[in-house]
C-alpha cells in the first residue's frame, strides 16, 4: 500500500494551487528568562492562526559566508493574510513586549512555489 505524503491545498481565486507562505525568523537571545516566557506563549498563538513550526530552533550549520545565525525559525502559513491577522491579535500584542525584551529578531515571509 502507498501512502501520499503530499498536503492537498486549496485552490485560489484563479483556479490555480494555493500555496503556503513561509516566516523565515532569526533570533539572537538577549534575555533568556523572557524569551523563555514568551516562546512558552507563542506556538498555541501560532497554531490557531494556521501556522505550523517546520523549525524551530536546533543546529544551525552555516555554509556559505559570514552568516552565523544563533536560532532559526520557519513556520508555515496558509497565507499572509493568516501572519498578518496572528502578529496584529490582542494576545500576541499582548506578548511582543517578551519577545522584543527577550531576543533581537529579524524575519522575512517567502511564498511557495509550485513545481
Amino acid at each position: 500500500m502507498f501512502l501520499s505524503t503530499v498536503r492537498h491545498r486549496p485552490l485560489d481565486d484563479d483556479g490555480g494551487l494555493k500555496l503556503s507562505v513561509y516566516m523565515i525568523i532569526e533570533s539572537r537571545v538577549k534575555d533568556q528568562e523572557k524569551y523563555d516566557a514568551y516562546l512558552a506563549l507563542v506556538p498555541g498563538m501560532v497554531s490557531s492562526h494556521g501556522g505550523r513550526y517546520l523549525v524551530r530552533g536546533g543546529p544551525v550549520t552555516p555554509m556559505t559566508g559570514s552568516w552565523r545565525p544563533e536560532r532559526m525559525i520557519i513556520i508555515e502559513f496558509p497565507s499572509m493574510k493568516n501572519i498578518d491577522e496572528w502578529l496584529s491579535s490582542p494576545e500576541y500584542r499582548a506578548i511582543a513586549p517578551l519577545r522584543e525584551a527577550g531576543a533581537d529578531v529579524r524575519s522575512v515571509v517567502l511564498e511557495g512555489h509550485s513545481q
